[in-house]
């Protein structure tokens, strides 16, 4: 018998990705990733770590890439790389990734990620890249000719989703049209040589865009963060020099009073709370009150990560250990795309 669909089957909104990953854990891969150019800081916790290891304890595939070649786009200096990935390992296990379930290593280790760059440099013109909002924010505020490696961004975020099967992909809004532009080029593969690539899925961040302790964005290179390693002491100073405004009473008003409504919000993100009802609490204890209730809630919740990520950052060896375990999971699996790739291309010469 011919089933028949009713409206309402063919209506029906498709199920919410997030539903769909708690219902299916392991048909899924997440991929995520940092740049090693300074420690997380409180932002990266909030916006990324905590999700990673939710995502990974539910039993999704998690893979974290860490972007060194990356560093190198808008900047000649490397820096102490070697140590800052240390250190992101470090934070990383810390935070609670499992290296025996999730995957973590440096983009430069796995080769077969670059070669899939020439491939998907032929899908993609010199317009969509430079309307990428990285280039284009690069482009417009840099005063130096735009250097090649920056201008291939996007498509470099592409081969590092791609190649390792990256299926969801946690985001900002802000960040939509990087990977809107990793499905651009997934998809026009597909037409041109046949389905090799599914189509990755963007896994949007619930927590808000917090600010910096200067009102602006927070930013590793703008130096307005609280770092994870960072003492409880410092912690406490650079939270009572965070900028608020003269009224006394506390509301959650993001608009109006953005900096106090960022450290409600801070403190509303670690303890599950409204961060209208934290206001309300705090109400006429004005600014001072609000620092001292950020400021315990803040080390309460990173005390134990600061404890273990100094006892990771002891023992490079073990650190160590976790990249090149990673470096050999992330080179089979892309070694496998990059076949894949080939073989629909015609040019599997070596099999």
């Amino acid at each position: 018998m011919t089933a028949v669909l009713t409206p309402t089957d063919v209506h029906r909104a498709p199920e919410p990705l997030e539903q769909r990953i708690r219902r299916h854990p392991h048909t899924f891969r997440v991929l995520s990733g940092d740049r090693p150019t300074g420690a997380l800081h409180l932002g990266h916790y909030l916006g990324t770590l905590r999700n990673r290891v939710q995502l990974q304890n539910l039993g999704v595939p998690v893979v974290v890439v860490i972007a060194d070649y990356q560093v190198i786009t808008d900047r000649s200096d490397l820096g102490p790389v070697r140590d800052r990935v240390r250190t992101l390992v470090a934070e990383y296990l810390a935070a609670g990734l499992d290296p025996a379930r999730s995957v973590i290593f440096p983009h430069s280790a796995v080769a077969a990620l670059n070669q899939l760059m020439l491939p998907f440099l032929s899908l993609v013109t010199d317009a969509e890249l430079r309307r990428n909002p990285t280039v284009k924010a690069e482009a417009l505020a840099s005063r130096r000719p735009l250097g090649g490696l920056l201008l291939t961004y996007p498509v470099h975020q592409a081969a590092d989703i791609l190649g390792v099967g990256g299926t969801v992909v946690p985001v900002g809004r802000d960040q939509l049209p990087h990977l809107e532009l990793t499905r651009v080029i997934a998809r026009r593969f597909n037409e041109r040589y046949g389905p090799v690539f599914a189509l990755p899925e963007p896994l949007l961040s619930g927590t808000p865009n917090l600010l910096g302790t200067d009102g602006a964005k927070m930013s590793k290179t703008r130096g307005n963060t609280i770092a994870l390693g960072d003492t409880a002491d410092r912690t406490a100073a650079i939270v009572r020099a965070a900028q608020t405004d003269s009224t006394r009473r506390i509301t959650f008003e993001p608009t109006s009073r953005p900096q106090v409504a960022n450290l409600l919000a801070i403190i509303g993100e670690i303890t599950g709370r409204d961060p209208a009802a934290v206001a309300d609490e705090i109400g006429d204890g004005g600014a001072a009150e609000l620092k001292r209730q950020a400021i315990e809630t803040i080390n309460e919740e990173l005390a134990p990560l600061r404890r273990r990520r100094a006892e990771l950052l002891a023992d490079p060896v073990q650190l160590d250990g976790v990249l090149l375990d990673g470096i050999a999971a992330a080179t089979a699996v892309a070694g496998d795309t990059l076949a894949r790739v080939r073989s629909a291309m015609g040019m599997d010469y070596l099999r």
